[in-house]
């Protein structure tokens, strides 16, 4: 079979591989969450949120609301090295981002279904 035949047939079924691919996963909310990092926030993305008091006023102090933290949650660093995992109940994460012009940080307790953000600090750029 010569070469150009070979490739013929090999793109018509990978094309018809993607076609299906994309058939199949249209509908449905898949997503490709297998590093760490990506785990960790869609794992306390998932649950219920409470915030302490002291967070609260922090954020009202600098004009936020907990939406920013909704969307800290969503493409924020978690930083393991500051990160206490070792615990065995809940486990608690800092994670930052820059929000209006600002750096967030905040510590978040992750329990079994209660993600509590215990603490925030902004820093001013």
């Amino acid at each position: 079979m010569k070469l150009a035949y070979r490739l013929a047939y090999f793109s018509g079924g990978f094309l018809i591989g993607i076609a299906l691919l994309f058939f199949i996963l249209s509908g449905k909310k898949t997503s490709c969450a297998y590093g760490p990092e990506a785990r960790t926030l869609k794992n306390i993305r998932l649950k219920e949120r409470a915030f302490s008091e002291k967070t609260l006023a922090i954020l009202k102090e600098n004009q936020m609301d907990t939406s920013v933290i909704s969307a800290l949650l969503e493409d924020g660093d978690v930083l393991f090295s500051e990160s206490n995992t070792k615990l065995d109940s809940c486990k608690q994460y800092v994670i930052e981002k820059e929000v209006y012009e600002k750096t967030l940080k905040v510590r978040i307790k992750n329990c079994d279904s209660l993600a509590t953000v215990i603490d925030a600090d902004v820093i001013q750029k």
